[in-house]
């Protein structure tokens, strides 16, 4: 499995090359899970375009590192970045991950070429929200509140009829680190992009699950608002996590927005 330390933080990551000089696309996950949540869309890609997907510090197998702010998650993402000479990059961040590329955009924007933000918001929640969810995963373990937190994730018929893949995203969420998961929630909470994303001046498009309850529609509505130019999409019958429940219909989105993006710089010696 590969592995690279950055700034002392060691990150699992996968990334995927490609033939042709495509854009590369970096994937950030939410709160909770891993890169694994990609899979479908990677596979429906098909190695199209270079990709970078990684498990954020304090999740999957990369190093809780001590994690309390969206800096340092853009620090390992900019380091990350660096290591593979990503340049004329999309991000596309799910959740925190959208916070994580907000942040990215403000400190390196010549780095970026597009944001896709899927279920995500320029501020996710209150201080009181988290204060709460944090004391009780601190007192009660993150059992005590995975199943509120997986409706959220997750529509009425995934629960339904995807009985085995529910029990798995449950397992991956409940079997990650205390202090990994508390301390991203501190990071959201404390989280404020509002000002910065007015100044966002690349092409962004802005996605969510028509049942999200986490980010609902109208509150990604109100983050595509802020950015100049920014599309809004709404993906049918999917939740807080379209990349699991319709990957198919994320991916195509993907694929058209970045085949829509201006021709990339060139650099001539």
């Amino acid at each position: 499995m590969p592995f690279v330390n950055i700034g002392g933080i060691t990150l699992h990551h996968r990334h995927i090359k490609a033939k042709g000089n495509a854009r590369p696309i970096v994937f950030i996950n939410s709160l909770g899970t891993d890169f694994r949540i990609w899979d479908e869309v990677l596979s429906e890609l098909g190695g199209e375009m270079p990709a970078l997907v990684y498990d954020k510090r304090g999740h999957g197998l990369s190093d809780i590192g001590g994690v309390s702010s969206i800096d340092e998650h853009v620090d390992d993402l900019s380091g990350l970045i660096d290591h593979f000479e990503l340049n004329n990059a999309v991000l596309c961040g799910l959740s925190v991950g959208g916070l994580i590329a907000q942040g990215f955009y403000a400190r390196r924007p010549e780095i970026v070429d597009g944001l896709i933000l899927c279920d995500t918001a320029h501020k996710i929640g209150t201080a009181d929200s988290w204060n709460t969810r944090i004391e009780t995963v601190e007192s009660k373990g993150i059992q005590a509140i995975a199943d509120a937190v997986l409706k959220m994730w997750f529509t009425p018929a995934f629960h339904a009829d995807r009985v085995a893949e529910l029990d798995g995203y449950w397992n991956m969420m409940t079997r990650q680190a205390v202090a990994g998961y508390v301390g991203t929630c501190a990071a959201v909470r404390d989280a404020d992009f509002t000002e910065a994303a007015q100044g966002i001046a690349v092409p962004t498009l802005c996605v969510v699950g028509d049942q999200d309850g986490s980010t609902p529609p109208d509150l990604v509505r109100w983050l595509a608002d802020l950015i100049p130019g920014a599309h809004f999409e709404i993906i049918r019958d999917a939740a807080h996590i379209p990349c699991v429940e319709q990957p198919k219909a994320l991916t195509t989105l993907i694929r058209d927005f970045v085949a829509a993006l201006p021709l990339r710089k060139q650099t001539h010696g």
